[in-house]
């Protein structure tokens, strides 16, 4: 490309675990897209009456729970970090550290296909800021900003 913007290969649920640690039923992205190195990536999340959290939130009415949202954006940043650092089979896992701002627009309910859009607005050595956003057909229903932290795994 010209302008310097360096593409990854876009990673289905298989790669996402081997980039990240997540799994049933923590694991709150299919897949992962669109991934411009250091820069942003799309993720997608299919809602599906399945998910363990609709039992309880709520029986009469199931709602995905906000926090379990900003997660999803949380895992699509951490596999935009591992690929753009080069990190996967390090052993370093990404740490939530701060959610900013976070916003919640519209109830995710089950059936939905919700697309993660995630972008880098810092990066250090370990430390990355992210900026992120939940949408359903093109309309937002979350969005937050997070910071991450970069580490080896804890001791078993």
């Amino acid at each position: 490309m010209t302008d310097g913007t360096s593409f990854a290969t876009p990673a289905d649920v298989l790669a996402v675990m081997a980039l990240i640690p997540h799994r049933f039923p923590m694991l709150l992205v299919d897949r992962v897209e669109d991934i411009i190195l250091n820069q942003s990536a799309r993720g997608i999340k299919a809602v599906t009456i399945n998910e363990p959290f609709f039992a309880g939130h709520f029986p009469a009415r199931p709602i995905m729970p906000g926090v379990l949202i900003i997660e999803a954006l949380a895992q699509t940043a951490g596999v935009l970090a591992v690929k753009s650092m080069d990190l996967a089979g390090s052993g370093k896992l990404v740490y939530f550290m701060a959610i900013d701002e976070a916003k919640f627009r519209a109830p995710v309910e089950p059936g939905c296909l919700m697309d993660l859009h995630v972008e880098f607005i810092q990066r250090r050595a370990t430390v990355c800021k992210f900026a992120g956003r939940a949408a359903i057909n093109g309309k937002t229903v979350a969005e937050a900003k997070f910071t991450a932290m970069i580490a080896d795994a804890p001791a078993a």
